[in-house]
């Protein structure tokens, strides 16, 4: 059977490096939301500072959609995947991308893992601080981070295989280890 993981979580939470670790636990392929976003994001102007455009998500969502079409038609029908997703409680574009990833398993009768990862507000914010994140074209801003934590919440959809992990004081490695525990029970 094969299984897609949606890792779900602010910004420097740890997604991209859990999900390296657990794609070499489960043996998984890793698509990084990064994937949808950069290729639209690289096409705009380099200053950090300036807001993005209205209606550039609309564009990286058409991204995913491409590449969620490309593995539900292509991809060994027994393949695992873990996607990351920056989502967040109450925002219509984020429960847009969760139900896009929902539908490609579906299509791909995967089993559906959604794992919602948190972290407490000083160490997100020390995390997302990380000079290297700026390279990956990742939000580096420590204040819009301190934010976040503040008054949002990371999606959180009601599902059967869902898994909250709080990762504030887990290394990247016991957190993969506890998804993968997850997992295999969820598909059991």
């Amino acid at each position: 059977m094969s299984v897609f993981v949606l890792l779900l979580g602010f910004p420097g939470v740890g997604k991209l490096t859990i999900a390296r670790e657990l794609g070499s636990l489960v043996s998984a392929k890793i698509v990084d939301n990064h994937w949808f976003n950069n290729p639209i994001l690289r096409l705009l102007d380099e200053e950090a500072s300036a807001p993005l455009p209205k209606g550039i998500w609309e564009y990286t969502a058409r991204v995913r959609q491409a590449v969620l079409d490309t593995i539900t038609a292509y991809s060994d029908p027994s393949a695992n995947f873990i996607f990351t997703h920056a989502g967040v409680e109450g925002d219509e574009r984020s429960t847009r991308t969760y139900q896009q990833f929902v539908d490609a398993a579906t299509q791909r009768a995967a089993l559906f893992v959604p794992v919602r990862l948190l972290c407490a507000e000083e160490e997100l914010a020390r995390r997302v601080s990380s000079p290297a994140r700026r390279d990956h074209l990742k939000t580096t801003d420590v204040k819009t981070s301190r934010s976040r934590s503040q008054k949002a919440v990371v999606l959180d959809i009601p599902h059967p295989n869902a898994l909250t992990l709080d990762v504030t004081f887990t290394s990247p490695l016991e957190s993969a280890a506890a998804i993968r525990d997850h997992v295999v029970t969820s598909g059991a």
